[in-house]
């Protein structure tokens, strides 16, 4: 058995890593609430866009656009989005692990493209000798557009120029604070999409040329606010961790704590005997 002194070691050890993760699940907490914040002020300038290409793509005059259209997949770009720090339990693991998968089922060497999010993402295809073909690292924990602008436009280009015949979107989708969901989401082509309301419009200049300009910006719109879903699901996934730590580490404390309390009532017990032993010798 561990002798008293080691015991106390690890209880202190035990409490200086339950302050921590208190501390972590607090900040994590407050993230959470700004990313969430950050993320609905988004949605009504996503919303409105599908709503005005809703109504062109849908319409009864025939417009079209190659974003628009399917064609035969030669090579499949994926943009994978993860965290840059770990300690966000399976957030991580999940979504790569599925990517994975989909990349050891579906495709050869060069039939593929990465576009990572994060370091973690980064490291993990890296160390499998994976080539990630554009990476984006250290991003806030409320990202502004300006700050993927340049990985986002890179990756709708490669469509549009004929690199890459679809693009996926990887990600953790937030449902609840203890609850999150993998999704990989074909993000382009767009294929039909639907009129959020009967609104009609009168276009200027023609709606083709409309389509040509705001297709782009949508599909860019998209991947942003799946970013912005990603950081919500990181810090609730972060959050979730670091309670379940720190209740663990109550756990863990309350059995050492007893573990002690035994050790110590053992050892004054013996010191006892040891003292009526040696009493009664002496008679």
């Amino acid at each position: 058995m561990a002798s008293l002194r080691e015991i106390q070691m690890r209880i202190n050890s035990t409490k200086s890593t339950k302050q921590i993760t208190k501390a972590m699940n607090m900040v994590s907490a407050s993230k959470l609430n700004r990313a969430q914040a950050h993320s609905a002020k988004f949605q009504p300038y996503m919303l409105k866009m599908q709503e005005v290409l809703g109504t062109i793509a849908n319409g009864t005059t025939g417009a079209s656009h190659p974003m628009l259209e399917k064609r035969p997949v030669k090579k499949t770009g994926y943009i994978v989005i993860t965290s840059d720090r770990g300690l966000a339990g399976a957030y991580n693991a999940n979504v790569l692990r599925e990517v994975y998968r989909e990349i050891n089922e579906k495709h050869t060497t060069d039939s593929y493209v990465l576009f990572v999010v994060g370091k973690v993402g980064v490291q993990f295809f890296r160390s499998r000798g994976i080539t990630v073909t554009d990476a984006i690292t250290g991003l806030n924990d409320s990202p502004s557009y300006v700050d993927v602008a340049e990985i986002v436009k890179r990756t709708v280009s490669a469509f549009t120029l004929g690199e890459i015949d679809e693009l996926k979107l990887c990600y953790n989708h937030f449902l609840s604070v203890i609850s999150q969901e993998v999704k990989v989401e074909t993000l382009l082509p767009l294929g039909e999409i639907e009129a959020s309301s009967s609104t009609t419009y009168e276009y200027e200049p023609s709606e083709e040329q409309i389509l040509s300009e705001l297709l782009p910006r949508y599909a860019e719109s998209l991947i942003f606010g799946a970013l912005l879903d990603a950081k919500v699901a990181e810090h609730a996934s972060r959050m979730t961790a670091m309670q379940s730590a720190t209740d663990n580490a109550d756990d863990l404390i309350g059995r050492l704590t007893l573990v002690y309390n035994r050790a110590r009532q053992a050892a004054i017990t013996q010191e006892i005997t040891e003292i009526v032993s040696g009493a009664a010798a002496q008679q």
